[in-house]
């Protein structure tokens, strides 16, 4: 696990977990998702590490953390891959310790699996592109979402979902389509199937990968992008 930074420093760091890697192509000319979350987490005193523990990397061990984001990734919880199931066991060890834990999209369907949620695909098939997304009335005091419009855009790119949220999980934001777009346990750990870290250039690759051009948008989604930096402030303040 590398500083992705030359700050060096005994704080605490906030750990990107890089469980996935966008296409080629889209990465060498704007980055790769574990960019775009740092990016998105914007500027806080906090250094910031990434670990890939598909490749190896030893997770950390939690009095080294602040906070944990964990990506998306184009594989599939229900796979049960070895690296997959113990990162679960570690983000189930991070929530019990209260460290701020922020799931994406795949990181989101992990920490729901890790927390005794189920996971599966979508009946619907996949949901690809800019999307509404409507909070619940729990988020009103919610420290991500609380800011957010009542109803907000999103990016989406997904064939599974948190088919049942996890037990004692706060429901905070879905749609017609993905009822758990959004959830918190406890009062640090939240998961969220959209991407606050996607730009439209993002999306677009992704509709044009699925070829959902005709029927999907790839827009600006200002708002969700906040969650990432509400993220940072969360972690910065314990």
């Amino acid at each position: 696990m590398a500083p992705l930074s030359t700050h060096r420093s005994a704080m605490k760091a906030i750990v990107v977990f890089k469980i996935g890697d966008t296409f080629d192509r889209l990465a060498a000319r704007i980055g790769d998702f574990e960019d775009w979350i740092v990016a998105g987490l914007g500027p806080h005193p906090l250094p910031v590490r990434i670990c890939d523990p598909r490749a190896g990397d030893g997770l950390p061990p939690p009095h080294e953390v602040a906070a944990a984001v964990v990506s998306g990734s184009h594989a599939m919880v229900t796979d049960r891959a070895a690296w997959s199931e113990a990162l679960a066991e570690w983000l189930r060890a991070a929530v019990a310790a209260r460290i701020p834990v922020l799931g994406i999209c795949y990181g989101h369907q992990l920490l729901a699996h890790a927390l005794g949620g189920e996971v599966g695909y979508h009946p619907g098939g996949i949901e690809i592109g800019t999307v509404s997304v409507t909070r619940t009335p729990q988020s009103d005091a919610d420290a991500l979402f609380a800011r957010l419009p009542a109803r907000f855009a999103a990016q989406a790119a997904h064939s599974q979902s948190v088919r049942r949220l996890p037990p004692g999980a706060v429901l905070l934001a879905g749609n017609d389509f993905e009822p758990h777009h959004a959830f918190r346990v406890g009062d640090c750990a939240w998961g969220v199937q959209f991407h606050p870290e996607f730009s439209p250039e993002a999306t677009a690759a992704y509709i044009a990968h699925f070829g959902r051009e005709g029927d999907a948008s790839a827009l600006p989604s200002d708002e969700a992008a906040t969650v990432l930096a509400s993220f940072a402030a969360v972690a910065r303040d314990r």
